[in-house]
């Protein structure tokens, strides 16, 4: 005679079982990947060089501004269009306002940032985006798309670098190694281009000037296309950023 199961018992373990196991279910089902820096904003410790001191905080990256919050004292703010032009580096960004200096100094505002993260090359790109104006931007992404690449050399009085220029449909990347002299320029952010030979190549920015080496020569056909991105924007009449056409 077989052994009779009590239906009471085995519903009672059926329901603790339930019971343990959807707390883990519903932690599994809330998992998210991670938002995009870019697109939701980006953030990292930083320490703002204020005269001789050096103030602690948090930088912010977001939807139309640039924010410090120091640990002590009041936040800073700047909307992109009170932003005149910044210089960034894989570890610093230096910002200028449209302020007045203090003490009725001469020119605008400078604010310097260390950064204690390195920002992705894609906060940096639409950083440069969103502000519009000529600036000056070292983080360069050396995965983005290129229509075609030269090995190149950038001499400074310093001796120079080694590096790598790409050619894409939004603009010129120069990439070296550790990101040192590397530079992303959108085709806003070039006033003229020149080809001396096809062993030179000279980019002359709003904000700063570069003349290459290069170690392949450059193609009539390839300055024909550069030449096209830079200057027929001017032939039709577009403006850098918004605006309307008188």
């Amino acid at each position: 005679m077989g052994v009779r199961r009590n239906p009471l018992g085995y519903e009672v373990l059926c329901l603790l079982a339930l019971m343990s196991w959807a707390p883990a279910a519903r932690a599994g089902f809330s998992r998210r990947a991670p938002a995009d820096p870019a697109a939701s904003g980006w953030q990292s410790p930083a320490e703002w060089h204020h005269g001789l001191r050096k103030i602690r905080g948090t930088l912010l990256i977001g939807a139309g501004s640039v924010k410090f919050e120091p640990g002590q004292g009041a936040p800073l703010s700047w909307s992109f269009e009170n932003i005149k032009t910044f210089d960034l580096r894989s570890h610093r960004l230096a910002l200028t306002s449209y302020e007045n200096r203090g003490w009725h100094l001469p020119g605008d505002r400078r604010f310097r940032f260390q950064l204690r993260s390195e920002i992705p090359p894609r906060v940096a790109a639409e950083l440069a985006r969103s502000i519009g104006k000529p600036s000056e931007d070292g983080v360069p992404d050396p995965n983005a798309r290129a229509f075609a690449t030269l090995p190149a050399r950038h001499r400074t009085r310093g001796g120079g670098t080694n590096g790598v220029l790409r050619f894409r449909s939004t603009g010129i990347d120069y990439v070296t190694p550790r990101d040192r002299g590397a530079r992303s320029w959108r085709w806003a952010d070039i006033e003229t281009i020149a080809r001396p030979d096809p062993y030179h190549f000279r980019v002359s920015g709003y904000r700063e000037i570069f003349e290459f080496e290069l170690k392949q020569p450059m193609s009539r056909e390839l300055f024909d296309r550069l030449w096209s991105f830079v200057y027929a924007r001017n032939l039709y009449g577009l403006n850098l950023t918004g605006g309307t056409r008188p």
